[in-house]
């Protein structure tokens, strides 16, 4: 390595549950440097969770971006001409960059109308175990199992 790695910037918590994590998800929602209208936007999603599941919103929240949350994925590596998918463990750090990522993804592929109903029917659907995003996460790890063999290619 050339260069020194820089620094991870400190996210500053979010103002109503005082949590980096909703910081994180929000500045990825975000649109045009809009991050007040990006907050309305999750905290009106929370509350349509709360009143659809009779449950706390930021909890089945959580519970959502667990259920997303991927374990191990792919990695295309070239060996002797040939291309390998390499299965490969996810590092702590990409584990909630692809949950938010996919979240986000599916949310807004959805077919409600404003952002925040698109995003709480992801987030319930997610918390039940069901939805895009998780069928993702379940295909990823299924192309994983599937190239297990190709597991000694690893670095």
């Amino acid at each position: 390595m050339r260069k020194s790695k820089p620094k991870k910037r400190e996210l500053l918590p979010d103002p109503k549950f005082h949590d980096r994590l909703v910081t994180r998800f929000v500045n990825c929602l975000m649109y045009d440097g809009k991050k007040s209208i990006s907050y309305d936007i999750f905290y009106d999603a929370l509350e349509i969770v709360e009143k659809r599941t009779k449950e706390n919103g930021l909890a089945t929240w959580k519970k959502a971006m667990n259920n997303i949350m991927p374990f191990v994925e792919v990695k295309s590596r070239r060996v002797g001409g040939a291309t390998f998918q390499i299965p490969t463990e996810v590092r702590p750090d990409r584990k909630i960059a692809l949950t938010i990522r996919w979240m986000l993804l599916y949310s807004r592929r959805r077919n409600e109308k404003s952002m925040s109903e698109k995003l709480a029917g992801e987030i319930i659907a997610a918390s039940k175990g069901e939805g895009a995003a998780v069928k993702k996460k379940e295909d990823t790890h299924k192309m994983a199992e599937a190239n297990k063999a190709f597991a000694h290619f690893n670095r």
